[in-house]
């Protein structure tokens, strides 16, 4: 108490107290700069080394680089796709089916997430046949994903489906777990039930782990596409990169893993960016290396 006090009667302009503010969690500008130049650095170095063990034909051991194509390959096949006609086909086939896909296993994900994480019963009940299925890869599902729906189309959607379901479900359940039990008791003590407590206390103490878990989601979604577009299709850049490898165009191949990477990964990071505007309660601290 003593030293509460002696806080309270402390002045303003006290030279213990910074007389410039803090940012928490937001690197100076200069800092950030720096952090950008590193990360392009490193882009330009890995391409660099690839370009060179390429025309070097390097060889390690069991892994060759001799019928690798370099970046100087690559460059002029993307630029012959970003003028293709069949670009924004392939673009918007793959956006559709990962979008989708990405969308069922979000609510279905959160959905149970959020009541397994709750109730021992339907933890008991439900994750144990979900923990079973959630090894299995994505390109074991494709008979049965054509034996169970009627077009194509849907088929490929499930597959991105079950590649985002698994790691929204499991990171909604621990992020319910997660949340301080005291919260819950005092909600409950001041009346909150039902599903107050769920939009109130639960939702918002989970939503940090939700968010991190929609982002790898997205990631596996994308991860899962060309083997979702294996099953059939005439458009998408999963589709593109399969049937590259067929007609040994080994150029158009890296293209299509750059698009898929670069799809991806810009996904990700726009729910990573919403799920912080989202929740403002949460922040974390970046500790400078």
């Amino acid at each position: 108490m003593a030293a509460t006090l002696e806080l309270a009667e402390r002045s303003p302009s006290d030279d213990s107290l910074p007389t410039t503010p803090v940012h928490e969690g937001r690197p100076a500008p200069a800092s950030a700069a720096r952090r950008r130049a590193r990360r392009a650095a490193s882009l330009v170095v890995c391409l660099g080394m690839w370009q060179l063990a390429v025309h070097w034909r390097l060889t390690l051991g069991i892994v060759t680089f001799a019928n690798v194509p370099a970046p100087s390959d690559v460059v002029p096949a993307l630029w012959a796709l970003l003028h293709s006609p069949k670009l924004p086909m392939h673009l918007f086939a793959s956006l559709l089916r990962v979008l989708i896909g990405f969308c069922a296993a979000a609510v279905v994900g959160v959905g149970l997430g959020l009541a397994i994480g709750r109730y021992r019963m339907l933890e008991d009940t439900l994750l144990p046949p979900l923990e079973i299925l959630r090894p299995i890869p994505a390109v074991a599902w494709i008979p049965l994903a054509i034996l169970m729906f009627p077009s194509s189309e849907l088929s490929m959607m499930f597959i991105t489906f079950i590649g985002a379901l698994f790691p929204i479900l499991l990171n909604t359940v621990h992020g319910v777990e997660a949340v301080d039990p005291r919260l819950v008791a005092t909600a409950r003590s001041l009346g909150t039930r039902g599903l107050s407590l769920y939009t109130e206390i639960i939702l918002p103490g989970a939503a940090p782990a939700i968010f991190t878990g929609l982002s790898i989601g997205m990631g596996t979604a994308w991860f899962c596409l060309v083997t979702a577009e294996m099953i059939a299709g005439q458009y998408g850049i999963g589709y593109f990169t399969w049937e590259s490898y067929t007609l040994q165009n080994y150029a158009d191949i890296v293209v299509g893993m750059m698009l898929i990477g670069a799809l991806g990964m810009g996904s990700s990071m726009l729910i990573k960016r919403l799920g912080t505007a989202l929740t403002p309660w949460y922040r974390l601290r970046e500790t400078h290396r």
